[in-house]
């Protein structure tokens, strides 16, 4: 996990320019570097480094002797760096994971290279000898990417919108930034005056497609067809590799624990597999919650199955009030159940920083969306629509729970890593027919906890754990989270507000108070830029007007139960 930052034909000064740079400074608290480019006096590259792999040679942009007119930048981990280096018989400089992009790029061009790449990333790839400029992202956003970019063919690029707002340029007074879609790279053409201009836009990778860098892979064979013991079977083989290959770090590796069953797989497999490797440190695993939370409750019972050694964080609703400015500045959203949940992952995130080692952390991100988690999926009206819903659900992950997790975890310098949104995991589950994906039995995820049910990895009942979203489940079900905020929230924002609230916000006008409230904190930090968020997240085929678990039906009658 790093920061990037990126100018190409800068009118203004870059001495001064590089200040907005700075703003993203908490993505790599290790180290930071700022380039100028050869012949090209208003280009320039930004790095923060989190030095996870390879110590001494990982500062960024990455040059190598062998293509002195490359020029990278990238923030993310390349799982199959390695395989594929051995494979094409390259030969390394460094050993950064992502010098293979350099190589690949030379080999065959941007296409194949980033359709090779198993892992996540989001890269500038600058190349004077072509004088082009590239930009790319993985398939589901996990690592985060901006762009602003003017008629005259100013651009600017970085990890965090927060280090492009308030960059200067002649001919745009208010610089337009938006988030570079997911799954896509762009190429563009470098002007010998630093200008570029864009050539074409390319999607490059569908979440139900099985990746180009599958041919590649040391996955055991995969067996056919769609039985029931296979399918269980091919899951298990990928899940198991999706977690093992995430191992690759020089950092502690910890782990976060809600209780649920999604955390509690990955927790469950990845201390097995760190103790296959020989790892010396115990797994660290962390949770958080309020007095009488059902998730510490859980998680506890987790970390004592596995063995993990596990941390409890305890806070309360002033601490929890207290941070929502902090909490909305670092994500860049107001979405309200995104700014709900990241309350407690910033918290958590903040305590791990302060008081451990553990700096890479796994958790259960991807796993709602992919294997149809959220309560509401119950009410599809056939699983082809929860099929449909699924892959809506992945391909807004960037704009949602993807954004929660990095920039809660990022504010801290720490790096997240998510099996769950594995290449090759993704796209086999998606592959399956609809009817095996859905809820069984009045249980969400039927197919994922039947896989592991002879397992013996995690406790009974957290397998068959009802789904408990992530901002209630850390506080009692007497008195949720939402429930808490609401009422704070109730004495900020008057009526008086609330009916103007369409004049003063014409996009995405807030229909509550909470929604009031954030957004007045949002527009303070990013006035002007309420169009980052297209819509709210909200739950489907259902009535509710709160995006909380806690509010619909099947919940009640679970909890009732």
């Amino acid at each position: 996990m790093c920061g990037i930052w990126a100018l190409f034909g800068s009118d203004d000064c870059l001495s001064v320019q590089c200040l907005s740079a700075m703003k993203i400074a908490h993505r790599g608290p290790d180290a930071f570097r700022f380039e100028n480019v050869n012949g090209y006096t208003n280009c320039c590259f930004g790095f923060h480094r989190l030095a996870v792999v390879d110590q001494l040679f990982g500062m960024q942009p990455i040059r190598v002797k062998k293509y002195p007119y490359l020029w990278l930048c990238y923030n993310g981990e390349i799982y199959n760096h390695k395989k594929l280096q051995h494979h094409f018989e390259f030969e390394y400089q460094t050993k950064v994971d992502g010098e293979i992009i350099l190589h690949l790029y030379d080999k065959g061009g941007i296409e194949q290279t980033v359709c090779m790449l198993d892992g996540v990333f989001a890269f500038i790839l600058l190349d004077t000898a072509n004088k082009k400029v590239f930009l790319g992202r993985d398939t589901y956003g996990v690592r985060p990417l901006f762009k602003a970019m003017t008629e005259d063919g100013f651009l600017a690029v970085c990890s965090e919108a927060k280090g492009l707002i308030n960059l200067k340029h002649s001919m745009t007074p208010f610089l337009k930034v938006e988030p570079f879609l997911p799954g896509h790279y762009e190429v563009l053409d470098l002007k010998p005056n630093g200008k570029v201009v864009s050539v074409e836009m390319v999607k490059y990778h569908n979440c139900r497609d099985e990746p180009l860098h599958a041919l590649y892979d040391s996955v055991e064979k995969l067996f056919p067809g769609f039985e029931i013991e296979t399918v269980k079977n091919n899951l298990r083989i990928l899940f198991d590799n999706a977690i093992k290959k995430r191992l690759m770090t020089d950092r502690r590796i910890g782990c976060l624990l809600s209780g649920g069953l999604d955390s509690s797989l990955v927790a469950a497999i990845l201390l097995k597999q760190l103790k296959e490797a020989q790892v010396q440190y115990p797994l660290q695993t962390f949770a958080i919650g309020m007095e009488d939370s059902p998730d510490l409750l859980a998680a506890r019972k987790v970390a004592n199955h596995i063995g993990s050694e596990h941390h409890e964080v305890l806070f309360n609703s002033e601490e929890g009030i207290q941070v929502l400015d902090e909490v909305i500045f670092s994500l860049e959203t107001y979405d309200i159940t995104t700014v709900r949940a990241s309350v407690g992952m910033y918290l958590i995130s903040k305590y791990i920083r302060k008081n451990t080692d553990s700096v890479v952390i796994f958790s259960g991100e991807g796993s709602d969306e992919l294997t149809q988690g959220y309560i509401y999926f119950h009410k599809a009206p056939s699983p082809e629509k929860a099929e449909e819903e699924s892959e809506r659900l992945l391909k807004e992950l960037y704009l949602f729970d993807v954004l929660r997790a990095d920039r809660t975890t990022a504010a801290h310098g720490l790096e997240l890593r998510v099996p769950f949104l594995d290449h090759r995991f993704s796209s086999y589950y998606m592959s399956l027919p609809p009817n095996m994906r859905i809820p069984k039995n009045g249980i969400e995820k039927h197919l994922l906890r039947e896989t592991f049910e002879d397992s013996n990895l995690i406790p009974k009942e957290i397998l068959w754990r009802p789904k408990e979203a992530f901002s209630d489940g850390i506080t009692s079900v007497k008195n949720s989270w939402f429930r808490i905020l609401q009422e704070y929230i109730d004495h900020q924002v008057d009526d008086a507000a609330m009916a103007s609230a369409a004049q003063k916000f014409a996009v995405n006008t807030p229909k509550t108070k909470e929604g009031y409230y954030y957004r007045q904190i949002f527009e303070r930090h990013y006035p002007g830029r309420a169009d980052w968020l297209p819509h709210y997240w909200m739950p489907r085929w259902t009535s509710a007007t709160d995006p909380s678990a806690r509010t619909l039906t099947h919940y009640k009658a679970t909890a009732k139960a």
